[in-house]
């Protein structure tokens, strides 16, 4: 079998998955490409498990207007990464307004699938969006830390440069206030420079 076949195989599965009692909705996935790059969202909203695309509402309107900066359009990017993320299904809305943040336990439980999908998908690139996602890699306590800057991984025996963005939210204004923006557009030119990203420029 091959790997994009079991990587299909994988997301079957992972669709069928209902563990977390207090998610909502059936997980979200993008679409099957063995890809140089992988981008890694926090979880989908409500708009999201609705149409079954990651980052189809909002957010997505914000982080594709972002990669057009840097020469992908949204369907070039959707046909051309591995979307994956934290959480596939939906938190639920926190009662203090905006989303609920996903549980430890939550997080932990769908681990095995990202961890899986970076095995098969073998990416050179890893593109880690919000603050959760990219805990998922190192220890951090601002995004200033980490936005702008690259760091490589070893993960599986398998060295893979991170550049991590701020989650494109509507709620968030670290983005388009300073360093915030200085360092989002920082980010952006290093994905460009990157190897990984001219590949899917071509494609």
């Amino acid at each position: 079998m091959s790997r994009q076949e079991q990587l299909a195989q994988l997301q079957n599965k992972l669709k069928q998955c209902r563990q977390c009692i207090q998610m909502q909705g059936t997980p979200v996935t993008g679409q099957v490409v063995l890809s140089p790059v992988m981008l890694i969202g926090q979880a989908p909203g409500n708009k999201e498990i609705e149409v079954h695309r990651p980052f189809a509402w909002t957010a997505g309107k914000t982080l594709f207007n972002w990669f057009s900066q840097i020469d992908v359009d949204e369907p070039t990017f959707r046909q051309n990464v591995y979307m994956s993320a934290v959480c596939r299904c939906f938190p639920g809305k926190n009662p203090k307004g905006g989303d609920r943040v996903p549980s430890r336990q939550e997080v932990e439980s769908c681990q095995q699938w990202l961890d899986q999908e970076i095995k098969l998908v073998k990416p050179q690139l890893l593109i880690p969006v919000g603050k959760l996602a990219i805990k998922r890699f190192i220890s951090i306590n601002k995004l200033t830390e980490i936005v702008g800057k690259k760091t490589t991984l070893s993960i599986n025996d398998h060295f893979i440069d991170m550049i991590a963005l701020p989650h494109p939210s509507g709620a968030s204004t670290w983005h388009r206030t300073e360093p915030g923006n200085t360092l989002l557009h920082k980010a952006l030119k290093m994905i460009h420079a990157h190897p990984a990203w001219k590949i899917i420029k071509t494609t």
